[in-house]
């Protein structure tokens, strides 16, 4: 397993600071660069959503992996998200309200944070506010608030939902001074209480996507000093994984038919592959106090510290790939017959070695739930 990487130039296509001339690429990068000027120079925030399944389309033509198919829709949502906050902030200011009056962190949750976004996500966000005079809070936050309740109805036009769980910055809970973050992790990792573990796990990925990095920092030194030692919130996150089973049944057979499945065959990948995997390396993650927030990383991490062997993390990769790879692919089938794309995936359109793949990665993924079990 490599366990040094460098950085992808990919990564690259929607930094604010790269300017790209796709005249000037070569012609085996057409497919991206007709995609592009159909996209146009200067598209509003609903186009440019709109246009991530072209994208899909076209990153797979470059025979792109879906692994890098995948951090590169994190980084347009990343994009989308900066153009929404500065729109915002512009507005803001032509209404008179000024520039921030402290300095912030927009962070961006889950998937997104880990830059493992598919087709279709809603919003999970939250707000970091360098520490202010309590004698300031309602002309402070309330700029703040102002800002997240904008920022968010923005992306929602433009296509990303508002999260159904409220988990945005436009609400108190999700929108903090740094010292008051702190203190929220602390509630939360006192004692081994399910909600409380339910809500840090929401929090737990994160990354920044706009303002002050320090902050996040900040944050990320907290999360790193406090969870490794939280046995009883670590020990209630071990027993929450069972909320998550692979899609398996006890004979190591495919198992789907959940009760919300659209048909006797589809499986849902997200709920029944995905999220156990992430979960489970999650848990291994904060437990041996690894930083990053993206899974692959953590992969790596573990190996370094001795927490998994090389072999089992490198399964593990390949799994993570895999699992995005059907999904991704569902999901442009469902943009191309006019269905909101999702976390279903229909077996009966699986080969029998996709079959015999996903059987033998989900396996995988069950064996590594069992290791974060332990203490």
């Amino acid at each position: 397993m490599r366990l040094l990487h460098r950085s992808s130039s990919w990564r690259a296509l929607f930094a604010d600071e790269v300017h790209l001339d796709p005249a000037a690429w070569p012609a085996l990068l057409d497919p991206l660069r007709v995609a592009l000027e159909r996209l146009g120079p200067h598209p509003d925030l609903a186009a440019a959503h709109a246009w991530q399944g072209d994208l899909v389309a076209a990153l797979e033509r470059l025979d792109l992996p879906a692994g890098r198919i995948s951090q590169l829709l994190s980084d347009h949502n990343d994009w989308l998200y900066r153009r929404a906050i500065e729109l915002s902030l512009s507005e803001m200011r032509a209404q008179g309200w000024g520039a921030p009056p402290a300095a912030f962190c927009v962070l961006m949750l889950g998937s997104g944070a880990r830059h493992e976004s598919l087709l279709a996500p809603d919003q999970d966000n939250a707000m970091i506010i360098a520490d202010y005079p309590d004698a300031r809070h309602t002309e402070i936050d309330g700029y703040f608030q102002s800002l997240g309740e904008r920022f968010t109805a923005r992306l929602d036009a433009a296509g990303i939902p508002l999260c159904q769980g409220h988990v945005m910055a436009r609400f108190p809970m999700w929108r903090k001074r740094l010292s008051e973050w702190g203190a929220q992790l602390e509630i939360w990792t006192a004692e081994r209480r399910i909600k409380r573990v339910q809500q840090a796990n929401i929090l737990l990925d994160f990354c920044p996507v706009f303002g002050e990095p320090a902050l996040a920092e900040g944050l990320i030194d907290r999360v790193a000093e406090r969870l490794p030692a939280a046995h009883l919130f670590l020990d209630e996150m071990a027993s929450l994984l069972d909320e998550l089973p692979v899609a398996l049944d006890r004979f190591g057979r495919l198992r789907g038919g959940v009760e919300d499945a659209p048909h006797a065959r589809a499986i849902n990948l997200k709920r029944q592959g995905l999220l156990p995997l992430v979960g489970a390396v999650r848990l291994l993650a904060l437990r041996h106090g690894v930083r990053p927030p993206d899974t692959r990383t953590r992969l790596v991490a573990l190996v370094m510290c001795e927490a998994l062997t090389a072999e089992r993390a490198e399964a593990l990769t390949a799994a993570l790939e895999r699992l995005q790879g059907l999904i991704l692919a569902e999901q442009r089938l469902a943009l191309a017959e006019g269905r909101m794309p999702d976390g279903w995936v229909d077996a009966s359109r699986l080969g029998e070695d996709q079959r015999l793949l996903l059987r033998h990665d989900l396996r995988q993924i069950r064996a590594l739930q069992r290791r974060a079990r332990k203490p």
